[in-house]
């Protein structure tokens, strides 16, 4: 006789839901058992009754079985997140690859390369954009070159100015040089003519008469008649 199959619903009857349970549970942690051994992998199982009571099983412990679980949890929950990024920044990297290439070509055809793909519409879009850029350069060399004017101005006030600076310090160096002089000179005639005019009250040796130079020769010396006196007293 086959046996039938049970619908799977809740059970109304308390009692059979009890055996039932009962029996599930015990069933489950054997295959839970089993298949940790067959297969050596790491299992954990809870189970709350519908009373409240607790039932699990570990091939490990609870503990690193939940740890693991949690880890493996959040890992999956990133991959997603780097699967989204990884494909936007692939997107990305296609767009920058397509602008690099037009931007190539733009540069080549403004060297005035592979012009020959170009319609008139395209060339004479080109020539307006080289005129554009033309007339742009121009603008900024002639903004350049008078900035550089105007600094070169401004270079020669200062050197001006420092050469006026200059000559009035040379200026003030000459008066005191030409006053320092002038006194020199009139010190220099003044010792001149005391000179001359010491030479002229002085007579030389030969000038003296004879007499005159006798008479002092004859005149005794002061330390003489001391001597003297102190020889007869």
């Amino acid at each position: 006789m086959v046996k039938g199959k049970i619908a799977i619903r809740k059970i109304n009857c308390s009692k059979s839901r009890q055996v039932t349970f009962f029996k599930r549970r015990t069933g489950l942690m054997k295959k839970a058992k089993e298949l940790s051994i067959l297969c050596d992998a790491e299992i954990g199982v809870i189970i709350f009754s519908c009373t409240g009571k607790l039932y699990d099983y570990a091939s490990t412990s609870m503990k690193s079985v939940i740890e693991r679980y949690n880890k493996m949890k959040q890992e999956n929950q990133q991959q997603p997140l780097i699967a989204t990024e990884i494909q936007f920044l692939q997107k990305e990297a296609e767009s920058l690859k397509q602008q690099l290439k037009c931007l190539q070509e733009c540069n080549r055809r403004l060297m005035g390369k592979e012009l020959s793909k170009l319609s008139l519409e395209d060339l004479k879009q080109l020539e307006n954009i080289l005129e554009m850029g033309l007339k742009n350069i121009r603008s900024r060399k002639d903004q350049s070159f008078m900035e550089e004017m105007r600094e070169l101005k401004r270079k020669v006030d200062d050197v001006e100015q420092e050469n006026v600076e200059l000559r009035k310090k040379l200026r003030v160096k000459s008066g005191d040089y030409i006053e320092f002089k002038g006194e020199f000179s009139a010190e220099t005639s003044w010792s001149k003519e005391m000179s001359q005019m010491s030479a002229q009250a002085i007579p030389d040796k030969d000038d003296i008469p004879e007499r005159i130079l006798l008479q002092l020769s004859l005149q005794p010396k002061p330390y003489l008649l001391d001597a003297q006196k102190i020889a007869s007293g």
